[in-house]
């Protein structure tokens, strides 16, 4: 299954890698997808931060306040970018519930108070959880499969016996149906996915927010049907597309001028 997807994602990946990424160069190419990652995460959970707001707040950090952006809204992407960066300095991390817990921490660090006063960053929430029209289960016996769903990733990721794309699919699958956290766990979680993808040398999978209602049918999916074809595919499609249009600019762009 997926052995079209996955010959046509590899294909592009190293076109993709040799073309856009390495020409850019590493600070260059760190920095753009720094903000386009941030960008996209955010908005999914409702930013209204445009790339060009999270370029600004990204180079002049909170000395930067868009007009009619809150001070939460700001903090809340820079608290991003410093989880971003703490993902990329630590790929030789073990895949584990520390990792994952200082993700969170660092995702929720300077705004979970504001939102849920009695929380702790990066601590398991102690109550049981909803989100829009969904209504996850008991949260004590959610939070108890965190430690099995992050041995048996970390056993796939070593093993190699199924693709990386799938992996990190079928990991933020799992990991938004047990919803563990207070806030943070839709970033958390598509941070996490991409350290799988960033571990084994694949570029980064950027959802972007504008295909927001299709990722959250594939999530709805899985907890309603129990299946994650959907989701992987989406994953593939989403990366996919996203290196084809990241290409087609670079070509476009790169096409000689007539000065008058």
């Amino acid at each position: 299954m997926f052995e079209k997807e996955i010959a046509k994602y590899e294909s592009l990946a190293r076109d993709y890698i040799n073309n856009v990424a390495l020409p850019m160069g590493e600070t260059e190419f760190s920095n753009y997808s720094a903000v386009l990652f941030s960008c996209h995460s955010c908005g999914i959970e409702g930013s209204t931060f445009s790339v060009d707001d999270t370029r600004a707040l990204f180079e002049q950090q909170l000395g930067y306040q868009p007009t009619g952006k809150s001070l939460l809204e700001c903090q809340e992407m820079a608290d991003h970018f410093a989880a971003y960066r703490y993902m990329h300095a630590n790929l030789d991390h073990p895949f584990d519930e520390e990792l994952l817990r200082e993700i969170n921490r660092l995702v929720t660090l300077h705004t979970l108070t504001y939102k849920v006063p009695d929380a702790i960053p990066g601590e398991y929430t102690t109550v049981d959880m909803a989100a829009g029209d969904t209504v996850f289960g008991n949260h004590q016996q959610l939070v108890a499969q965190v430690p099995g769903l992050m041995e048996a990733t970390a056993k796939a990721m070593k093993s190699a016996s199924v693709h990386p794309m799938i992996v990190s699919a079928r990991f933020h699958g799992y990991f938004e149906y047990l919803h563990p956290f207070r806030d943070g766990n839709g970033r958390t979680g598509r941070l996490l996915s991409n350290f799988i993808l960033l571990s084994n040398g694949l570029p980064e999978l950027i959802i972007r927010k504008e295909w927001r209602e299709e990722y959250v049918a594939a999530l709805r999916a899985k907890r309603t049907e129990g299946a994650d074809e959907h989701l992987i595919a989406f994953f593939f499609r989403s990366a996919i597309d996203q290196m084809e249009e990241a290409l087609e600019q670079k070509r476009k762009a790169s096409r000689p001028i007539l000065f008058f």
